[in-house]
């Protein structure tokens, strides 16, 4: 390990990781099996949820690339992953959940929205994330001289 900011990026890559892997796979799947919860109740708790982890993954994004601005590693494929997350982001951020809430808000008001695959989408981008997050760590734990090299 370089010094502490790579040290500061593994943590927090894996924080990261680790949150958006126990919200979007584990939690959100749970949820909905819940026999006693009701569909527009279960939307309107996801709505809120996902909402929360968007603010909690600008920030870990922020924290991140601002490791990286002072040094935390000049590894072409930890910047290359951590973009990439970043980017997944983004589209979430912009895109995805502004019409994932659009939606939602009409299943609360016990509505039926037309067919999409938004949902397949955002999980798709979640799991890109995810992987591009394994990935950076995994680059950030190699010994120094090897990770110089990618």
């Amino acid at each position: 390990m370089q010094d502490w900011k790579a040290g500061a990026l593994v943590v927090v890559l894996l924080l990261w990781a680790g949150i958006l892997f126990g919200v979007s796979f584990l939690a959100t799947p749970a949820k909905f099996s819940a026999p006693s919860l009701t569909l527009p109740v279960a939307v309107d708790v996801g709505r809120s949820t996902f909402a929360v982890l968007n603010q909690v993954e600008l920030g870990c994004a922020l924290l991140s690339l601002g490791l990286l601005l002072a040094g935390a590693s000049r590894a072409f494929v930890v910047r290359l992953a951590l973009g990439l997350a970043a980017l997944g982001l983004l589209l979430e951020t912009l895109w995805l959940l502004p019409a994932l809430d659009e939606r939602a808000r009409i299943v609360i008001d016990s509505g039926t929205p037309p067919s999409s695959s938004l949902h397949d989408v955002y999980i798709g981008i979640d799991a890109a994330k995810l992987v591009a997050l394994l990935l950076g760590t995994v680059v950030l734990l190699r010994p120094d001289e090897q990770r110089q090299r990618q």
